[in-house]
């Protein structure tokens, strides 16, 4: 935000774009909550993508299964290139849309509400965001940490009722600890860095 602020403020006509950045000036304040919301939407959008993918390498396996001779009892060999590949692809078609999310946003609100409207997002995407991804790092842990304890032999161990609701959680808990979670600081960074990019162009054509 500090570094947003000085290049606006060098920019001819910067400066009085920032005259008023009190939370009270309604322009900061709809920045501040859709920059809120902004994580939220990352993180849906990654859980969503990580899901996608892994039933796309499921539907492989079990084609695998069915058509590849002696796989079942390990007498042959399973395709893992065409896994590779899936895995690949998705990791980078699955990027798209959050990554239009992260570039475009800022774009349409420096120039729907001005200088001080990103500057409100940026605030509130910061401060979300933070907590957004130590609560999914934390949660996602706990449920993969959860799911090896009862492993152990606790709770019934292996096989019981509760590693199997254990098992479902920690399905979860990847994509939180793994994806979502660490993607956020992504999120902010690129935030900050396409606001920074685009400064002149808001100062010069928003509409306030």
């Amino acid at each position: 935000m500090a570094s947003y602020i000085d290049k606006v403020g060098s920019i001819d006509g910067g400066a009085a774009k920032l005259a008023n950045l009190n939370i009270t000036n309604p322009t900061v304040l709809i920045g501040l909550f859709i920059g809120a919301c902004l994580p939220f939407i990352f993180a849906a959008l990654t859980m969503k993508s990580v899901g996608r993918a892994a039933q796309s390498v499921v539907k492989e396996v079990r084609r695998q299964f069915q058509e590849i001779t002696g796989l079942m009892d390990g007498k042959a060999d399973p395709d893992y290139a065409s896994c590779v590949d899936l895995c690949t692809k998705a990791s980078l078609r699955e990027m798209i849309l959050p990554t239009i999310v992260a570039v475009a946003v800022p774009i349409v609100v420096g120039l729907v509400l001005g200088c001080a409207g990103v500057v409100g997002m940026l605030a509130g995407a910061t401060a979300s965001g933070f907590l957004m991804a130590v609560f999914m790092s934390n949660a996602g842990g706990a449920w993969d940490n959860a799911k090896k304890y009862i492993e152990s032999g606790v709770h019934g161990g292996k096989g019981s009722e509760n590693h199997k609701a254990a098992v479902v959680g920690d399905t979860v808990g990847d994509p939180f600890k793994d994806t979502s979670g660490p993607a956020i600081n992504i999120l902010i960074k690129l935030l900050s860095m396409v606001s920074i990019v685009f400064a002149a162009i808001v100062v010069h054509f928003s509409v306030l």
